[in-house]
């Protein structure tokens, strides 16, 4: 645990309400219309489910809110944290789902930010298992409007420290589409076992300063996922420039 830093499971509705108004303030909304009301998450950790809420002394510096499905299943509906402590956060999580006999824990991001993806399937060892297209349709927050909500879900196993799988041959693969910017997007080897996948470096910024642009990006790698998924691929990595992996499933370790 980083010093100075506690993580704890919130309860009472003057914690719930500070952790309401720090997912206002990620995702740039007015606290007025938070993304997760504080009766909503009350309502959610009355049901069995968790709110963790990292705190940087007293300051809240993080949060997150899951809950517990059928089949030792779990899914963290929302998690955000300042930087270098995510990880942590996620640990939170993944003790609390274990702790109540859980094997995974599922979650969305969108898959266009390459730092998330980084983080869930490079540093985490999840994967990405399935791409769901516009999947909360239009959003009205500060992050994501103006663009199409595309999500990435990636399935976490709680009971072994997952391993990012890691392949070579990227330069040498042969390139199948192109990219918005006129460089290449995606590459396949020839022996269908892998591909890759190009982000851009910010698509967050992309989108405050040229939303036609972040769009045609969302189509693009849009296209490359749902064809790549259909064949049996996963997301299995990301690499520090941006290049998702993608592994045919009777070949991921």
């Amino acid at each position: 645990m980083t010093p100075g830093v506690s993580i704890r499971t919130v309860h009472d509705v003057g914690g719930l309400a500070a952790v309401t108004d720090y997912f206002s303030d990620v995702w740039q909304t007015p606290r007025s219309a938070p993304p997760y009301p504080a009766e909503v998450l009350h309502s959610l950790v009355h049901a069995g489910g968790a709110v963790h809420a990292a705190y940087d002394g007293t300051r809240l510096a993080g949060a997150s809110a899951a809950v517990f499905g059928p089949g030792g299943d779990t899914y963290s509906l929302v998690a955000a944290a300042e930087h270098g402590l995510g990880y942590e956060v996620k640990q939170a999580q993944r003790g609390w789902a274990r702790g109540l006999g859980a094997r995974t824990m599922r979650w969305t991001f969108d898959p266009l930010v390459g730092r998330n993806a980084r983080f869930n399937l490079a540093k985490l060892g999840a994967a990405g298992t399935e791409y769901l297209v516009d999947f909360y349709g239009p959003m009205a927050d500060g992050v994501n409007d103006g663009d199409e909500s595309d999500r990435l879900t990636v399935t976490w196993g709680l009971t072994r420290s997952g391993t990012p799988h890691e392949t070579e041959g990227r330069e040498s693969a042969p390139a199948t589409h192109q990219g918005p910017d006129g460089d290449t997007l995606a590459r396949r080897d020839l022996a269908g076992r892998h591909l890759w996948c190009r982000v851009p470096d910010d698509i967050v910024k992309l989108r405050a300063a040229d939303p036609a642009l972040a769009l045609r990006w969302r189509h693009a790698v849009r296209e490359v996922f749902t064809e790549a998924f259909a064949q049996g691929f996963t997301a299995t990595g990301m690499s520090r420039d941006g290049w998702y992996t993608l592994t045919r499933k009777d070949t991921a370790v």
